[in-house]
């Protein structure tokens, strides 16, 4: 209490329920077809339209409105210095956990930013491709923390997303397989100067050792998808059974032994990787990031994005 009065927890967040969220669309139009949304849907997700123009639109006119700013900083300090150079790429972070929804996310935001004319070239990279081979998890001692921090690549990652910031002409990044869940040795991306350059990934919110610098420092937004633990296992066992059915039956798949388990032993199987690997990395490593984000998507049971909470400074 102070002076009589409940003491007042502050928040650099403004938080806003989905209808108040989707007030905030004004008159960004819808873009996207329901065949188009079919293909960017992930696995075992059922967003519709309705979710996209509730939740996604209003969020491409703020990170239209952000990257906007961003142009008129960055030329205001280029007038300073007086220089005449193109705009660095402005670069846009997507945090969560497996089976969140973000790889969702980052697909509809890549689809819907570029058909915005002041940022036609979108382009995304996901940290997979900054995991480690497999090989070198194995010398290692850590295949079975993949996904958690030290099982990427952090400085390629880091060189990489400084180069893009920093307007090089051509900067590539290694492909990973989920087929055969693996690096694809001599594979590369190729990121050509992109008005908007999306990084999507697990730990992409994580601090920097000190002396240090994170991929993090070089982002203009961020977003976080979150839910509650106990929903997001709900969603993995649930996907994992649907790719059981489809890309884990492929005779190429680095999981089809795991198409080929019983059901009740497949089932049993998907819990002990959720509760050993993937809730340990949200719990330890993923789920305190969240505080870092420009914005949180918050969703509830059924998927949809119940609350936006959103950074004001």
């Amino acid at each position: 209490m102070v002076n009589g009065s409940p003491a007042v927890t502050a928040s650099p967040y403004v938080e806003l329920s989905r209808e108040q969220w989707r007030d905030l669309r004004k008159n960004t139009p819808l873009t996207l077809t329901e065949d188009e949304l079919e293909e960017l849907r992930g696995v075992d997700d059922p967003i519709d339209l309705a979710e996209v123009t509730d939740i996604y639109l209003p969020l491409t006119r703020l990170l239209n409105l952000h990257f906007t700013g961003a142009r008129q900083r960055g030329a205001a300090v280029s007038a300073f210095l007086g220089e005449k150079t193109s705009p660095p790429p402005y670069i846009l972070g997507i945090a969560g956990s497996v089976a969140v929804g973000k790889s969702t996310t980052a697909r509809l935001l890549h689809t819907l930013l570029a058909r915005w004319p002041e940022h036609a070239k979108v382009q995304l990279v996901t940290t997979d491709s900054f995991l480690y081979p497999n090989q070198v998890l194995a010398d290692r001692g850590i295949t079975h923390r993949k996904g958690f921090p030290e099982s990427y690549d952090r400085r390629a990652l880091v060189r990489f997303v400084a180069a893009v910031k920093a307007g090089a002409a051509e900067v590539s990044a290694p492909v990973y397989s989920h087929l055969g869940y693996d690096i694809v040795p001599g594979a590369v991306q190729t990121i050509r100067r992109p008005d908007i350059l999306i990084i999507e990934g697990l730990n992409v919110l994580q601090p920097a050792p000190p002396t240090s610098l994170a991929v993090c420092d070089y982002f203009d937004f961020s977003i976080y998808v979150d839910a509650k633990v106990e929903d997001v296992r709900d969603w993995y066992i649930d996907r994992f059974h649907k790719l059981r059915r489809t890309a884990f039956a492929d005779p190429k798949s680095y999981f089809k032994y795991v198409a080929d388990m019983p059901h009740d032993e497949a089932t049993e199987f998907a819990k002990n990787v959720w509760r050993d690997v993937n809730e340990r990395n949200l719990v330890e490593n993923i789920a305190p990031t969240r505080g870092r984000a420009g914005l949180v998507l918050q969703k509830s049971a059924d998927h949809a994005v119940r609350r936006v909470r959103l950074r004001r400074t």
